[in-house]
């Protein structure tokens, strides 16, 4: 019974690291690509590391696979943030059929502070 856990969660765990890899190639422009890659990659490497950890059935390997997909969760989503941002900053540009720029006039390019709506 855990072969075939391990086997549905490794295979989806393939599958959505195949999606990650999909969506760079097919993605038109940076920050899409950051988003895309960063939710299905995250997924495909905690799966993974789920069903390896089940395959073990050791507890101290299973605490270190929940340790690094809890890591892997927190960590993630801050650097694509960090690397949208620097973009931004950099000056690289959106998708010619992107229809909002929210952050558009609202950032300090000398001190990098976002201004509110008011």
């Amino acid at each position: 019974m855990t072969e075939i856990i391990v086997i549905i969660l490794s295979s989806l765990g393939a599958l959505f690291i195949l999606l990650a890899a999909v969506g760079i190639v097919k993605m038109p422009d940076l920050y899409l690509r950051i988003s895309v890659t960063t939710k299905a990659a995250t997924l495909g490497i905690g799966l993974i590391l789920l069903g390896a950890g089940i395959y073990f059935s050791d507890s101290a390997i299973l605490a270190r696979v929940i340790a690094i997909i809890v890591f892997m969760l927190l960590t993630a989503p801050v650097g694509a943030h960090m690397i949208g941002r620097a973009s931004y900053f950099t000056g690289v540009k959106m998708w010619k059929n992107s229809k909002i720029d929210e952050l558009e006039g609202k950032y300090d390019t000398k001190s990098h502070k976002l201004r509110s709506e008011d």
